[in-house]
């Protein structure tokens, strides 16, 4: 059986790749010069320096792509990148914030027979979970770099939980991953080394923050992932193990 410290390196090194990425991107881009031709690629050409029409654009986009499963992450490098790292957190958090709401109320106004006959299981245990403070839960869950973003929206929105602690608990825990992804999207144009240094130390810091939060709270027991279904939904899932939360769509 895989061990909680195993799983939680899994998931961090998961999240630790979508940083690497990133930062491999903007150094391939600056090593080849193909920086400057990043002036006609679509953000520039519909967002960058557009006012609020580039503004509400992104806004959309953001929401639309969090909503089905884009890693937040890349929302907040992109915001990053077309504003700066302050106005990137700031927008960045609110699209995501945005795509939150959306999932949430799909599953609770429309989906909600899908996802709990799927998930069943995991309903019950996030409800338990949030229940005890939904807003401080929520933060918590948001700080870590690991969990499946969109998975969580969904099970808290057929959870009996209250909706507003939960955007206000999952808003406050945005801001420190979005900052970090928004610093480095800031550094294609600004100052790339400095910036993309800076972020990865305060991903790593992070990192271990979420480790301590993690082993605190024991979210792994929350968030974990069926490995065909949950509960009555997909066959055999109910009585078999579930296997971690995919990073990806955080």
């Amino acid at each position: 059986m895989t061990t909680r410290p195993s799983r939680l390196l899994k998931r961090v090194l998961k999240g630790a790749f979508v940083f690497l990425g990133l930062a491999a991107a903007i150094a391939l881009l600056r090593l080849s010069g193909l920086h400057d031709a990043l002036d006609t690629a679509w953000v520039d050409a519909n967002i960058r320096d557009h006012g609020f029409s580039g503004l509400a654009l992104y806004l959309g986009v953001g929401c639309l792509l969090t909503a089905v499963g884009m890693p937040r992450q890349v929302v907040g490098f992109l915001g990053g990148y077309a504003f700066g790292a302050a106005l990137g957190t700031v927008w960045g958090t609110l699209a995501t914030v945005m795509g939150c709401v959306v999932t949430f109320y799909y599953a609770r106004l429309a989906g909600q027979s899908f996802v709990a006959r799927r998930f069943s299981r995991r309903v019950a245990k996030i409800n338990a979970f949030l229940g005890r403070d939904p807003f401080t839960m929520s933060f918590i869950i948001r700080c870590l770099p690991v969990g499946n973003n969109m998975l969580t929206n969904l099970l808290a929105g057929v959870s009996a939980i209250p909706a507003l602690p939960f955007f206000a608990g999952s808003a406050a825990g945005y801001v420190p991953q979005t900052f970090i992804f928004a610093l480095l999207g800031s550094g294609v144009r600004v100052s790339p080394e400095l910036r993309t240094t800076a972020s990865a130390v305060l991903f790593v810091v992070s990192s271990l923050l979420g480790y301590l939060l993690y082993r605190r709270y024991r979210v792994d027991d929350t968030l974990e992932e069926p490995e065909d279904g949950d509960g009555n939904g997909a066959g055999g899932a109910g009585n078999g193990s579930a296997t971690p939360a995919d990073t990806k769509g955080e």
